[in-house]
C-alpha cells in the first residue's frame, strides 16, 4: 500500500502561514461567494451535537458542530470544520470557541491536512462584512459606526480599515457602556491615527457615519431612517436592528442569500417581506451576483444602500420556525404536533444549500413530514389521530401518530 502523508498544523503554524491576514481571507471569501453563484460548491449542511435538552441548556453546556463542504475553482478541496462552543470555558481560563479543520483530497477522498481553524473562522466572519463594504460603501468613506462592541465588532472594524483606509473616525455603541469603552481603548492602540468615540446613543454613532455596522443581539430596531445621511451603507448583520423606514429609504437592497433570509424571518427586510411591504423583485442583488458582474454594486455617492447577511449558521433556527408553522397549522385542524431537537439537526443536514437557501428545507419538510403525516391521518380513519410526534431513531426519521 502506498504511503499517504498528512500535514498537521497547530495555531502557531497557522499564524506563520498567514491565517490572520485579513486581505487574504477577504480574497477567499469573495471567491467563495462567486463559486456559490456559479454552482461550484457542495454544502451538505451543519450537524450540531448539543448537550442538554433546551436552548437554555445549550447556553450552559454548549455544543459541537460538524460542518462539511467542498469548494471547486482554484481550491478544489473538500473538508470539514469541527467547531466546539463551551459557554462556561471562561471559568477555566479557556476560550469559548475552538475549531479544528480536516481537509480531504476530493479525488481520493483521503485526508491531507489536520489544522487549527480558530483564527481563520473568526477572520472569515469579519471578511464577509468587508466584502460588502468593498462593493457597497463609498470609496471616500471616512466615518464608521460599530453598533455592538463584541468579537464580531472587532473583526468588522479590521475589515473596514482594510477596504476603506480613509476612515478617520469610528463611533462605537453598545448597550453596555463599559464594553464600548473597552473597545475604544483597545482600538486606539491598534489604530493610533484614527479617532475612536464611545457613543452614548445609537443616534450619536449613526448620524455622521458613512458605514453603519450592526452586530448586536437586538430584537427591536434601534436605528432610525432620519439618522441616515446621503451615501450611507447600512449593514444589518444580525436580527431586527433597523426600522422599516431605513430599508424604505435605501436606493438598493443587497443580501447574501435572499431565500434563506426570508425563511429565517428575523431581520428587518425579512419581516417587511412577510408583511407584504417588500417583494422579491425589490431585492437588487446578492453579493455573488455583484462579484460575477451580473448586477451593479454602488453606482454613485448619494445612494443609500441596505445590506443584510445570513449564512448557514442560522439554518437550524429556520428549521425550528418552519416546524413551528407546521405545528400551528396542525393545531388549527385539531392535531397536536411535537418533535425532538434531533429532527432539526436532520433537516439542516438534509436540506442546507448555500446556493438555494431554505427552499430545499421547505421541500424536505413537505416530502418527509407533511406527506407522511397526511397518509397516516387518512389511514387511521377508524381510530382518529390526535397526536403526532417526529424524531430520529437509529439515524432514520420516524413519525408516530397516536
Amino acid at each position: 500500500m502506498s504511503k499517504v502523508d498528512i500535514l498537521f498544523l497547530n495555531n502557531k503554524a497557522m499564524e506563520e502561514l498567514g491565517c490572520g491576514d485579513m486581505a487574504a481571507v477577504m480574497h477567499d471569501v469573495e471567491r467563495a461567494y462567486t463559486l456559490v453563484e456559479q454552482g461550484d460548491v457542495i454544502t451538505p449542511g451543519k450537524l450540531p451535537m448539543r448537550w442538554g435538552k433546551t436552548a437554555e441548556d445549550e447556553n450552559v453546556y454548549g455544543r459541537i458542530n460538524a460542518m462539511p463542504g467542498y469548494i471547486g475553482g482554484e481550491y478544489n478541496m473538500a473538508g470539514i470544520k469541527w467547531i466546539g462552543s463551551g459557554p462556561m470555558n471562561y471559568k477555566k481560563g479557556l476560550p469559548r470557541a475552538s475549531v479544528t479543520v480536516i481537509l480531504n483530497d476530493p479525488d481520493t477522498k483521503l485526508p491531507v491536512c489536520v489544522a487549527d481553524g480558530t483564527e481563520v473562522s473568526a477572520k472569515r466572519t469579519g471578511a464577509s462584512g468587508g466584502v460588502a463594504m468593498k462593493l457597497l460603501s463609498k470609496e471616500s468613506s471616512s466615518v464608521l459606526a460599530i453598533c455592538g462592541a463584541g468579537a464580531q465588532g472587532r473583526t468588522q472594524l479590521e475589515a473596514a480599515m482594510m477596504v476603506r483606509p480613509g476612515i478617520k473616525k469610528v463611533y462605537v455603541y453598545d448597550i453596555r457602556p463599559e464594553s464600548s469603552a473597552r473597545f475604544v481603548e483597545e482600538s486606539k492602540a491598534k489604530y493610533p491615527d484614527v479617532e475612536f468615540i464611545a457613543a452614548a446613543t445609537p443616534k450619536e454613532a449613526v448620524c455622521e457615519s458613512d458605514i453603519i455596522v450592526c452586530v448586536t443581539l437586538a430584537n427591536e430596531p434601534f436605528i432610525e431612517a432620519d439618522w441616515l445621511k446621503k451615501g450611507a451603507l447600512v449593514m444589518n448583520m444580525a436580527d431586527f436592528e433597523v426600522t422599516y423606514d431605513c430599508v424604505k429609504k435605501a436606493s438598493k437592497i443587497v443580501v447574501d442569500n435572499w431565500e434563506t433570509i426570508k425563511h429565517r424571518m428575523i431581520s428587518t427586510v425579512a419581516l417587511m417581506w412577510k408583511d407584504g411591504i417588500i417583494k422579491d423583485e425589490d431585492i437588487h442583488a446578492q453579493l455573488g451576483q455583484i462579484l460575477i458582474g451580473e448586477k451593479k454594486g454602488r453606482e454613485n455617492d448619494d445612494e443609500i444602500i441596505y445590506f443584510n447577511r445570513l449564512t448557514e449558521e442560522n439554518f437550524t433556527h429556520i428549521a425550528r420556525i418552519m416546524l413551528g408553522e407546521l405545528r400551528d397549522s396542525l393545531a388549527d385542524k385539531g392535531f397536536t404536533f411535537s418533535w425532538d431537537e434531533s429532527l432539526e439537526a436532520y433537516l439542516v443536514k438534509k436540506s442546507y444549500s448555500a446556493t438555494y437557501g431554505a427552499r430545499n428545507l421547505r421541500r424536505t419538510i413537505q416530502k418527509e413530514l407533511e406527506d407522511v403525516m397526511a397518509a397516516q391521518i387518512i389511514d387511521s380513519y377508524e381510530h382518529p389521530v390526535t397526536q403526532i410526534h417526529a424524531s430520529m431513531e437509529d439515524g432514520k426519521l420516524v413519525v408516530r401518530s397516536l
